[in-house]
């Protein structure tokens, strides 16, 4: 690939040599590539995932459900290894026809309840515990507001700055530089928001928070794409004091390690199947 100005052609083909890193596991076809079904544990809820930004949240949820002390949130969280494909398996694509991490399955009703999407998977878990979620209608619509700011900006920061500037084969300052401003700005905003409020929705902890905080709060903390000072991120000042805070929440330690299989050992835990597992 060159610098020279790129000239769509008049019907695009799947280059598979061009998706750099991803290359083995991105297509532009949907649905099952091999027969596999999904383990299922005896919890009443079964979590299928893998520690990324968007995985770490359920997990980080259902920690937060038990340390609250709801018992029938306690779950098996299996492993699903997204570079290897495992997310294209028959069953997972029966529980997420968008072959995306993370995957939760309710087994408390039946039929059992899938869940995909993580908004989607931290909003039914609020509503259904009653937790984490304010009950005053113009704090929930507040909640809401957070919840799908974050969801909306999911694309930019982790399929657009994430990709072009970590992950990328070639670096190029075009989209590096549009990606970036873009997250700026969502880190401003959200900056200017816990300037007022210690919390991204007020001054309750909620999903809002549990939905930011793998991603703004992570990145700034230089544990995502390894962009901090790239991004300055000492100029923001109350994400960094909310993203702080929210990191020594004893549940987030644990949800965080949920699913994870790098990094430190002490801080991995691939599959998560009873409370002593973190031992």
């Amino acid at each position: 690939m060159s610098d020279d100005t790129y000239v769509p052609p008049r019907v695009w083909t799947w280059d598979k040599a061009s998706g750099g890193q991803f290359a083995s596991i991105n297509r532009p076809i949907a649905g099952a590539t091999h027969e596999r079904e999904l383990p299922q544990g005896r919890h009443p809820l079964q979590l299928y995932s893998l520690a990324t930004p968007n995985g770490a949240k359920v997990g980080i949820m259902l920690e937060e459900l038990l340390a609250a002390g709801f018992k029938d949130a306690e779950y098996d969280a299996w492993l699903i290894r997204i570079g290897e494909g495992e997310q294209f398996g028959s069953g997972f694509v029966e529980l997420n026809p968008n072959s995306k991490i993370p995957a939760l399955l309710d087994t408390r009703v039946k039929p059992a309840v899938r869940l995909f999407e993580s908004g989607s998977i931290l909003l039914y878990l609020a509503d259904s515990f009653g937790a984490f979620i304010p009950k005053d209608p113009a704090k929930r619509a507040e909640c809401l507001n957070w919840l799908f700011w974050q969801m909306s900006g999911a694309g930019f920061v982790g399929g657009g700055f994430g990709h072009f500037f970590a992950y990328a084969p070639e670096k190029y300052e075009y989209p590096i530089n549009r990606y970036t401003m873009e997250v700026k700005r969502l880190l401003d905003v959200l900056d200017r928001q816990l300037a007022e409020h210690r919390y991204v929705a007020g001054d309750e902890y909620s999903i809002a928070d549990i939905a930011c905080w793998p991603w703004f709060g992570e990145m700034l903390r230089n544990k995502v794409y390894g962009a901090a000072e790239f991004l300055d991120a000492q100029s923001y000042t109350h994400v960094l004091r909310w993203a702080e805070e929210i990191a020594e929440r004893p549940a987030v330690k644990r949800g965080q390690r949920v699913n994870k299989t790098w990094g430190e050992e002490a801080e991995q835990l691939p599959e998560r199947h009873a409370a002593s597992d973190f031992d």
